[in-house]
């Protein structure tokens, strides 16, 4: 069974910085796409920004320019670099990702993490 452990959440003034972990541990042959989702309070859960196994990047118009989503797959780890905070983005992030692992090695699992809260306020 694989987790995710999610780190980095925090109370912040706008303006500020983040950074966000999320390891994951198991079983696991292969990650491949990696993203983060974030729930605002009586909000849906949105995509942030995701990162393929190649390395190729998205992120949603309201994040450009001032988040950075990351991953080190020796460790099996994605971050997300969170520049230039603004109240609208509080919320609670989740971690997202998709692997394999050694006894189905062509087959993609998904998990997800328990969500870390950022709070960025004054």
């Amino acid at each position: 069974q694989v987790q995710l452990v999610e780190s980095g959440g925090d109370l912040v003034q706008p303006g500020g910085s983040l950074r966000l972990s999320c390891a994951a541990s198991g079983r696991i042959f292969s990650v491949n796409f990696m993203a983060w989702y974030r729930q605002a309070p009586g909000k849906e859960r949105d995509l942030v920004a995701s990162i393929t196994r190649n390395g190729i990047t998205n992120y949603v118009d309201s994040v450009k320019g001032r988040f950075t989503i990351s991953r080190d797959d020796d460790k099996n780890t994605v971050y997300l670099q969170m520049n230039s905070l603004k109240p609208e983005d509080t919320a609670v992030y989740y971690c997202y990702v998709t692997y394999s692992d050694y006894r189905a090695p062509l087959v993609y699992l998904q998990v997800w993490g328990q969500g870390t809260l950022v709070t960025v306020s004054s």
